[in-house]
């Protein structure tokens, strides 16, 4: 640990003395969660709320004094953390208690160094499905079964009452990962992948109601939760904008978006819709689907989606972590200077790094822009 522990503990100690001095009159809850709710809702706080999903160990040492490495001390650090720094919201999403590579085939494409000691890296392995009609015979019901739905709801209740309960000061909502096409990429590897849709742009769309009825089930188990948000995941962009021709998308994937969604709103809910990429040229579709808000990268527009969504939408973004990474404290401030400038007189807008924080970001880097985020917040 690069800090003096005792240092540490004092600050939290003081900050969150003072969170608890700023409790809400007439409530009695933390007033960053009271700021995240009211920014959900689109009752502008006099603070921009704040989120991202961290794993920036050397931060997390730096703020609570334990190693988030440790995996005994992993949760209990990270909710420190979140505290600590006057987070209002978390990024949080749950498929279910039983992973599919448990319940059937899925393609494992490997993955790259994230976290701090690699230990997330891992090489590909061959896919299970070998051609095009293997693809296209693929049913995911079939495959992976849907959970006994009582049961499912207990789950993701016992779910949202514990994270809610750890994450006392922050708003914790449901959510959910392989909604549609991140589900493909799962199950098929992007190669395979590809070729189903390629080869039979037709045909495939029953492979994909197989996704929307899995999904279904499980968005219908979220309904009946107590949570009030729920981030829908979907990676349906790549970073340069459609995988697909367009009509693809109007055709095949934002009339099952507005059938799932419309179970979570008809409860309720509100639905944040998250995607890496850039998926600006379909904000509109995604509204008109019944998106409560909007979670993107630094590719998709803030600027299309302030113009257009700012009074009517959550929107949760964009600065650009390779900023973070690599740009001096001139270009980190112009960065959060943009988000703040565009955002501020959008009642459900969040400051958040829109690829999130990984450990190849400088440490002082990261404690200037969480400064920028309370110093350029104010309304």
């Amino acid at each position: 640990m690069r800090s003096d522990a005792g240092l540490i503990v004092a600050r939290i100690m003081r900050r969150n003395a003072t969170r608890r001095a700023a409790v809400h009159s007439t409530g009695g809850e933390p007033m960053s969660y009271l700021r995240g709710r009211r920014a959900l809702f689109l009752d502008a706080p006099d603070t921009i709320p704040h989120t991202e999903y961290v794993d920036h160990w050397d931060a997390i040492r730096h703020f609570t004094g334990l190693d988030p490495a440790d995996p005994a001390q992993r949760d209990e650090a990270n909710r420190r953390f979140y505290l600590a720094t006057d987070y209002d919201f978390v990024w949080h999403t749950d498929d279910g208690p039983v992973p599919w590579e448990e319940r059937g085939r899925i393609t494992d494409m490997g993955h790259a160094e994230y976290v701090e000691d690699a230990s997330d890296w891992r090489t590909p392995k061959p896919s299970p499905f070998a051609c095009a009609e293997d693809v296209l015979a693929f049913d995911a019901v079939v495959e992976y079964g849907l959970p006994d739905f009582d049961e499912l709801v207990a789950y993701y209740e016992a779910k949202y009452q514990t994270g809610q309960r750890t994450h006392t000061g922050l708003v914790f909502p449901g959510g959910y990962y392989k909604t549609l096409v991140s589900g493909c990429i799962q199950t098929f590897g992007w190669d395979m992948f590809l070729l189903g849709v390629g080869t039979d742009p037709v045909g495939f769309d029953r492979v994909l109601e197989g996704f929307c009825q899995l999904s279904l089930h499980h968005f219908r188990a979220w309904a009946k939760t107590s949570a009030e948000a729920f981030i829908c995941h979907d990676d349906m962009v790549w970073s340069q904008g459609a995988i697909f021709q367009p009509a693809w998308y109007r055709e095949r994937i934002f009339p099952r978006y507005a059938r799932l969604w419309s179970v979570l709103k008809d409860a309720g809910k509100k639905v944040l819709f998250c995607s890496d990429g850039n998926y600006t040229e379909f904000v509109d579709d995604i509204a008109r689907a019944g998106a409560d808000g909007f979670i993107f990268e630094p590719m998709t527009s803030l600027e299309r989606i302030v113009e257009t969504y700012g009074q009517t939408h959550v929107i949760i973004g964009n600065a650009d972590c390779r900023i973070l990474a690599h740009g001096s404290r001139a270009e980190i401030r112009a960065e959060v200077e943009r988000c703040a400038r565009l955002g501020r007189d959008c009642p459900g807008y969040f400051f958040a790094v829109g690829n999130h924080i990984p450990a190849n970001v400088p440490l002082d880097n990261v404690l200037y822009y969480l400064d920028l985020c309370r110093e350029l917040g104010r309304r």
